[in-house]
This record gives C-alpha cells, structure tokens and sequence, in this order.
C-alpha cells in the first residue's frame, strides 16, 4: 500500500479514512503504524469541513442547536474550556446489533456517517473531546484529530460486542482528545473498571491536565457503564470504582475534575446518587438548563428498536462545582428536530446527542470548599 500524504484531504480521505474491513485492515496494518501524526501535515479544519459537506450533499442540512448563557456575572480571565460528551455509535453496532427499525441502513454508511460525526465536532470546536463507542479510532478519528491539533489517547473494552460483528473494524472503546495549543499532559491512566472486586468490561480514562493560559491543573474523564435493564447494582459498583480512582487521582478533590460518560443511568440510579453525593463535590452541568437547576434533560438518546421507543437520559458532564463555573451549554435537539422516526436518521449520525459545556475556573475556590 502507497501511504504517500501530502496536503489533500481527498488524499488523505482515499489513504485513511474508509471504512477497513478486517481483511482489509491486516492488508493497511503497516501503513496505519508508520503513520506518526508527528509527521502528518497539519490540517485546517474549513478544509476537513468542506470536504465532509460535499460527501454530504445528498442529505438534510445540520440540525440548529443554540448555546444556553448560564453565567451568573462571575468575571473570568481566561477563555473558557469548552468540553464536548458524545457516544457516537460504534459503526459495527449500529449496522450489526442495534435494531434501530425505524432508520434506513442508507443512513448508517460508514462513508456518510462519519462525515456527519465530523462535521458535528467541527461545528463546536471542542478543547476537549470525550467519545464513547469508537471502533474506528485508528484509521478515521486519531489521524484526522491528530493534525487538527489534538493529543489523542484510546482504550478499547476488553470484549467489545463489535468483535461478535461480521465485517467489524476492531474493538470499540472510549477515546479522549484535548488541543495541545491549550493543554499540556501532566497524567494519563487507563482504567478498566471493576464491580463487586471483579475486573469488567468497561473502561474509563482518566488524564491531569495543566491549562497554558492559567496554569490551573484539572483532570477530565470519560467513561462508558454497563448498559441494560438489571445491571443497575452492577453500574453501582462501577461508579464507586471511578469514583476511588478519580479520588486518588485528584488528591481528593484538590484538582477540579470533569467527568464525561454514557452512565446508561437514568437519574433516578443509584450510581447517579453516587455521583450527586461523593465528597468531589460534583454536580450535573446540564440540570443547569432547567428552570430550577435540579432537573437533568428529558432524554439524552431517544431510538425506536423492535421491542419499542426507548426515550432515556443516559449522559453526562459532571464537575467540581467548587472550582468551576458552568458558562453556557448546548440545547438539545426538540422532538419536533428529531422527527418521529427518532435517532439514528440521515440528519443525524448516532442514537445519542452530544453534549456540550463551556466552562471556567473559579476564581476563587478555595471560599466555597
């Protein structure tokens, strides 16, 4: 295989960015590991945008989602941090597993699909980016991510359900990016969660992250539970977990923390309490956008399966409400937008939203500790 890159994103789309099939894949191994996003032209992000409208032509525009102001007058010196939370639908699912009986199998092409994953990131220019369901973290997200700017760190389940998929790209996982122009690396772990002393196949990471502009350290996390009716006390065990290790890793909340994640959690969890009530002081930024500021989202995936509609509230971004500010956050899509065939659909790529927070240190933390 020829892996000769040069400045065109259509060179780099042929290269790099198809979907691989697993006989594929061997046949491209020695490409993709020579591939050093080092070495890798940098790539302006109108140019990726532009190429992924055209592969979009054929299909209904983005939907309109507004930033909501949450900020309460507090001053701040620095520009916020914006942080973005989506499970993306891992494509071997979407195509081999899920059952969405309601959205085309057109609609779920990894060539269009993914244009409209990209295009979705691109239009919010996130600082920080959290991903769950990613199986084609090596040969789309961290090549193209990497010469937008981002660090990129992956850790796959240990069985991933897309490997039971014929045709599958590999394991899906969660996949964290953050620019480097903002944030230098000050800690990395890979966290395979555990329930009841029993390692699972669920897994979080977890990175300390120094803000160039302030100096202020933080450390953002992502992670993706046990999903499913009747693992609710299994879903509990790991929360605690994640919660033990971002205690440890945070110096019990003396580093602000943000935690990102398909919880597949309803609000009414035990593992949701868990997270209300531990000693890192956190709290849900999207309750924000209730009137009252106690109330999380009518739903955050809303999907028709053969068993019926399922309309939950599953994601989160939860932070150190002692040290950060929540600044504004993204407005779900409305019913009316999402349509009666639900997600996914030609308009939209994954069965979940994405959610999206612009945050700011607080000025002074130490006074509400």
């Amino acid at each position: 295989a020829v892996c000769s890159m040069g400045n065109s994103t259509s060179r780099l789309y042929s290269v790099l960015a198809k979907t691989l099939s697993s006989g594929a894949v061997s046949q491209h191994q020695d490409c993709l590991e020579q591939l050093d996003s080092a070495q890798l032209d940098p790539l302006d992000p109108k140019d990726l945008l532009e190429e992924c409208q055209i592969v979009l032509q054929k299909r209904p525009p983005r939907f309109q989602r507004n930033f909501v102001n949450l900020k309460k007058n507090t001053a701040s010196n620095h520009r916020p941090i914006r942080v973005m939370q989506w499970n993306i639908l891992a494509q071997a699912l979407g195509e081999g597993k899920d059952n969405f009986v309601q959205c085309p199998m057109e609609a779920l092409k990894w060539e269009e699909r993914k244009c409209l994953i990209l295009e979705e990131i691109l239009a919010y220019k996130p600082d920080i980016l959290c991903l769950q369901e990613v199986d084609h973290y090596f040969d789309t997200f961290e090549p193209l991510l990497s010469r937008l700017g981002y660090q990129c760190t992956f850790f796959p389940k240990p069985w991933s359900p897309c490997l039971d998929v014929e045709r599958n790209n590999g394991p899906d996982g969660c996949a964290m990016f953050f620019l480097k122009e903002r944030f230098e690396l000050i800690n990395s772990a890979n966290i395979r969660l555990t329930a009841m002393k029993l390692k699972t196949n669920q897994v979080a990471i977890a990175q300390t992250l120094k803000c160039h502009e302030t100096g202020r350290l933080f450390c953002i996390a992502v992670t993706h539970l046990k999903a499913r009716t009747g693992w609710e006390r299994f879903r509990s065990a790991q929360g605690c977990d994640l919660l033990q290790n971002l205690k440890n890793i945070t110096q019990g909340a003396k580093i602000p923390l943000i935690v990102c994640g398909d919880f597949n959690a309803e609000p009414t969890e035990e593992v949701y309490r868990e997270f209300s009530n531990c000693s890192l002081n956190l709290n849900s930024a999207y309750k924000l956008l209730s009137p009252d500021g106690q109330s999380e989202p009518p739903y955050t995936t809303w999907k028709i399966r053969p068993s019926g509609e399922c309309r939950h509230t599953l994601d989160y971004i939860w932070y150190s409400q002692h040290a950060l500010n929540v600044n504004s956050a993204l407005g779900l899509l409305t019913e009316e937008q999402i349509g009666p065939n639900r997600l996914p659909s030609f308009n939209y790529p994954s069965d979940h939203l994405s959610l999206v927070c612009d945050f700011s240190f607080n000025q002074d933390p130490d006074r509400l500790l």
